[in-house]
């Protein structure tokens, strides 16, 4: 079982930057596909961006390629998503998800656990 939280979200202006965390529990940190989802009201859950098992292969939505970052960092059983030139279609609940393996699809019946998400609001 693992378990995952998100924290760093907030308000923040157009332009702006935030970073999102999210820690994962579990000593199979390592093996795991990571992503980030977000979902604005009134809408499905999309993909963000994603990281593989071994923090080699990042992929990215297209409106946040440039803009967006993903990353981990195994010392802590952390990713992160970098998130700056925000704007205000950015606002969404964004949650993390792990995926217990290997490859990290874009669809979100591809992971097996799920953060409560943290909001991110972009005023304009």
């Amino acid at each position: 079982q693992v378990q995952v939280v998100e924290s760093g979200g907030g308000l923040v202006r157009a332009g702006g930057s935030l970073r999102l965390s999210c820690a994962a529990s579990g000593r199979t940190f390592s093996s795991y596909g990571m992503g980030w989802f977000r979902q604005a009201p009134g809408k499905e859950r999309e993909f963000v961006a994603a990281i593989n098992w071994s923090g080699t292969s990042t992929y990215y939505k297209d409106s946040v390629k440039g803009r967006f970052t993903i990353s981990r960092e195994y010392a802590k059983n952390t990713v992160y998503l970098q998130m700056n030139s925000l704007k205000p279609e950015d606002t969404a609940v964004y949650y993390c998800a792990a995926r217990a393996a290997r490859t990290v699809p874009s669809d979100t019946r591809g992971y097996d656990y799920w953060g409560q998400g943290t909001q991110v609001t972009v005023s304009s």
